[in-house]
């Protein structure tokens, strides 16, 4: 899941207050499940602008709100080209993916991000998300337990655990797991720990999300 958390509605407010039709486009999906984006999320965040263009005497401004299955579908973001020209400017809480994707197909219209996207994670519990992946594009979860030591070790380490952990602790926070104990541990719950003799070759990181853009195509998808 793509985990977001909600930009401060002081910024948002800097990038909107000269408009005169806004429009707050919420995502169905993963921001929906970390709470930063949805259909709720996009109801406050417009309640909100009302109000302050109300106290700034904007009684004018109108802020209207949608809420889509998905932005990072061309299918779904369709669903706003009979009224998307009607606005002067569009506060996505999508995610970052969502965001871009909204801008380039409606690019005579100022799309604005309502939020910031901060990883791929899971739900851990009720208003605690965490992160899992890195999206590095080379997955070696098969050789190291199912745990990622690139998204969960401090040091990326393919070789750990480093001379810095202590007792299954980081040394860069004594509170967080060793990742590399994490994956011992899960090994020899697995009864694989011929894994952890395994040498990988050095690291291709052009695959990784920070490599630039990618594109994953694939001949087998049905239209």
């Amino acid at each position: 899941m793509i985990v977001a958390d909600k930009k401060p509605v002081e910024e948002i407010i800097e990038y909107v207050k000269d408009s005169k039709k806004i429009l707050v486009l919420g995502c169905n999906e993963c921001v929906t499940v970390c709470e930063a984006g949805g259909k709720k999320e996009v109801g406050v965040l417009a309640a909100t602008l009302r109000m302050y263009f109300s106290n700034q005497g904007t009684e004018d401004v109108q802020v209207d709100e949608r809420t889509l299955e998905r932005q990072c579908d061309h299918e779904y973001l369709e669903e706003i080209r009979d009224i998307a020209d009607q606005y002067d400017a569009i506060v996505s809480i999508a995610c970052g993916v969502g965001i871009q994707f909204t801008a380039e197909k409606y690019h005579s219209i100022p799309v604005y991000p309502g939020v910031n996207t901060c990883f791929l994670g899971v739900t851990e519990q009720r208003g605690l998300w965490t992160e899992r992946c890195q999206a590095c594009g080379q997955c070696i979860l098969a050789y190291t337990g199912g745990i990622c030591p690139v998204s969960r070790c401090a040091k990326r380490l393919f070789n750990g655990p480093c001379g810095g952990s202590s007792n299954g602790k980081c040394e860069i926070n004594k509170e967080l797991d060793c990742a590399w104990q994490l994956i011992i541990d899960r090994l020899k719950a697995i009864d694989r720990m011929d894994l952890y003799e395994k040498f990988f070759n050095i690291k291709d990181w052009s695959t990784d999300r920070a490599g630039g853009p990618r594109k994953v195509e694939r001949e087998d998808v049905q239209i």
